[in-house]
Formats: structure tokens, C-alpha cells, sequence
């Protein structure tokens, strides 16, 4: 089983914060879906744009996820281009989960209503925080109410599945003003809400008010506190904490992540857009102009990479650690548990890493500092 990803890269402004490929220039965005549905055509079958098909047989998708970028930023007419392609190229599963992220002050009422008509069951948008003067921080688009606003016509719509994004940890930010915007966010009752701390990407304009002094991080006991509380209040509030950043409510994971946890195979479409097949990597330019130029004479502008031993146990180790099910021993070789255990050893006695039966994982202190543990436990 496979998931397929779509990269959109079009975005109306950028955030500070962002350091995904994406571009604010929206003209060639009939000629970029063009491109994309001639990208299916090419890699009907693998995964990986290079390997040879020899079975003949189609990979069944039960994930596929339009991110960005702004997918919300394509007209209605554009996005069932996209899906008629999938639906002819792709063998979707009946049952498979179809997410597109909108920016909330995208979903007007006539946007909110084609998606109920697309096959979409799944919606997620980017909140980030419902104080003002943050989102002006942030350079984002909408303001707080169009957050509420755009749940409603989603459910209004028909979507029974919704997911919302906040970041927590801003400079200045008070444990008050936190509380406030995790309450809001559970007000809506969506299904799936993500959280993430502020984080000062190398090349990203917040990187570089970092370094001109124009602001400053935030104290990292503070946002450890952040962190508990907002665990502590979505569990209470009946949500499972399943990932690191991550709580649904029973039954609504994100199964399309859940698959990059997991190591499943994925399709990755697009300018800037990841692929893998159990061994091999790969990625498409992150060059809008180059990627289309490439897809219209017949290739996919990719490179890629065969994954060496310890690449794979890195990696292993890295997405399962994220899950509340943790790392599973019995995925490793002999040699690679004994290398984990031993590297676990200090994190198991002081409290931050516990071990059921063949199974490996955080516990509620290890998870804040799951970065540090994470990277000792490598290769």
C-alpha cells in the first residue's frame, strides 16, 4: 500500500517562518497542474521515478494529500483536473483518506462547497494562533474569526474531518496567552489538531530577525510547559496524543503522516517533492520553472539516493520514536538492538525512555526533549 503526495507551491505571501518551496508568483499555476497531471503519466506505477515497473500491477493508494504551499490557492476547476487525473492514472483504495490543506481565509462559502463535491474527506488548515498581532507576526493571511468561520462552512460542506495547526512558543508569549489559544482550538471540536514550537529556520526571514537581535527565543522552560499543558488539556478533552505534535480523536489519525512514521511507501509529485520505496529516495528540483520545463520534454527532473544500512536504521528510529507505539525491536537486525539498547541505556534509567517487551518508547518527560534523545540513539 502507498500514499501519494501533490506539492502546490503557491502561496499568496509567505510566512516568516516557512521553509518549504514555495513561490508567491500565481501565474503559472494552470500550466504547474499541466505539469503534474503530465508527471502522473510518467510514474503510473513506482514510487521511485527511476525504477523500472515489472509486474504490470498498479500500487493501491490509500493516502493522498495535497500540501504547499497553498493547495487552497488553485481554483475548483484546477483541483478536479488534479483528481480526475489521480482517479485515471492511480488505483485509489475505496476506503483512502484524500486531505488538501486550506488557508482559512480561502474557504468562502462557494470554496468550502466544491470541496464538499470533490472526493476530499479530509481538511487541514493552518491556524497557528488566534492572537492577532501574532498572525501579523507571522505575515499570515487571515485573522482569528475566519479560523471559526471556515470549520463551520467545512461542516456545512459535509466534511466530518478537519485538522487545524498551532505554534506555540512565539517570543514574548505568555503561558496565559497559550491557554487561550489551545481553548479556542478545542471550542471548534475538529478531529485532528497539530502543535508545533517556533522554530528559526536557516534561511527563513524569523531566522534572520534572529540573528539582527529583533527578537529573541523564547525560554525553553516556558515552552516545556506549553507543551505538558497542551497534552495534558487534549487528552482531557478525549483527543489521543499519537505523535510527538500530534492528537486526534479516536479514529482520526492522520493515516497519510502516519505512513511516513511508519516507512511506508509514498509517491511524491511536484517541484520540491520527496519519493520513497522501502530503499530508495528521491526528490524533484525544487525549481518551479526547471521542474515544468523537465515534465513537458518527457523526465522527471529527480535525484535520488539508494539508502545505505545505518541510513535506514537512522531513519527508522527516528519516525518511530515520534509514535505513541514507539520503536518496535523486532524491525531491527540483532546487531543494530544491541547498538539501540545500549545507546538507550541512560535514557531508560533516568526516565525519559521505558521499554515494554520488545518495544522502546518515550515517556511523557522524554517526549520535549525527543530531539537529543533521538540523535543519540543513531547511528
Amino acid at each position: 500500500m502507498a500514499g501519494l503526495y501533490l506539492h502546490i507551491p503557491f502561496c499568496k505571501s509567505r510566512c516568516v517562518y516557512c521553509g518549504f518551496y514555495s513561490t508567491t508568483s500565481l501565474n503559472s499555476r494552470q500550466q504547474y497542474v499541466e505539469a503534474l497531471c503530465m508527471e502522473m503519466e510518467l510514474r503510473p506505477f513506482a514510487t521511485y521515478p527511476h525504477k523500472e515497473e515489472t509486474n504490470g500491477t498498479r500500487e493501491v493508494m490509500e493516502t493522498i494529500y495535497l500540501g504547499g504551499g497553498t493547495p487552497s490557492q488553485l481554483t475548483v476547476q484546477q483541483l478536479e483536473r488534479l483528481f480526475v487525473s489521480i482517479y485515471k492514472i492511480y488505483n485509489v483504495s475505496p476506503q483512502a483518506e484524500l486531505t488538501i490543506e486550506c488557508n482559512p481565509d480561502d474557504v468562502s462559502p462557494a470554496f468550502a462547497e466544491a470541496i464538499g463535491q470533490l472526493p476530499v474527506n479530509r481538511v487541514s488548515m493552518g491556524a497557528q494562533t488566534f492572537q492577532e498581532q501574532r498572525l501579523h507576526f507571522l505575515r499570515r493571511r487571515h485573522t482569528a474569526e475566519q479560523v471559526g468561520q471556515a470549520v463551520e462552512r467545512l461542516r456545512q460542506a459535509g466534511l466530518r474531518n478537519i485538522s487545524i495547526d498551532l505554534i506555540y512558543g512565539f517570543p514574548n508569549e505568555t503561558m496565559e496567552e497559550w491557554k487561550q489559544d489551545v481553548d479556542r482550538a478545542l471550542s471548534m471540536e475538529v478531529e485532528h489538531l497539530s502543535a508545533y514550537a517556533l522554530s528559526y529556520e536557516e534561511g527563513t526571514p524569523l531566522f534572520q530577525m534572529l540573528e539582527r537581535g529583533q527578537v529573541e527565543e523564547l525560554d525553553e522552560e516556558l515552552q516545556r510547559d506549553m507543551y505538558y499543558y497542551l497534552k495534558d488539556k487534549l487528552q482531557q478533552a478525549g483527543y489521543e496524543h499519537y505523535e510527538i505534535s500530534n492528537f486526534a480523536k479516536p479514529g482520526c489519525r492522520s493515516r497519510h503522516n502516519s505512513s511516513y512514521w511508519n516507512h511506508t511507501p509514498y509517491v511524491g509529485l511536484g517541484a520540491g517533492a520527496h519519493s520513497f520505496d522501502g530503499l530508495n529516495r528521491s526528490w524533484n528540483t525544487a525549481d518551479l520553472n526547471a521542474y515544468m520545463d523537465a515534465i513537458r520534454q518527457g523526465g522527471v527532473p529527480a535525484e535520488s539516493e539508494t539508502l545505505d544500512e545505518v541510513t535506514l536504521y537512522n531513519d527508522i528510529v527516528m519516525t518511530a520514536l515520534r509514535t505513541c507505539e514507539g520503536l518496535d525491536m523486532s524491525r531491527l537486525a540483532a546487531d543494530e538492538q544491541r547498538y539501540c539498547l545500549s545507546e538507550a541505556r541512560k535514557y531508560l534509567s533516568c526516565g525519559w525512555l521505558q521499554q515494554e517487551g520488545r518495544r522502546l518508547h518515550l515517556t511523557r518527560q522524554g517526549l520535549f526533549v525527543s530531539d537529543r534523545v533521538m540523535a543519540d540513539l543513531m547511528k
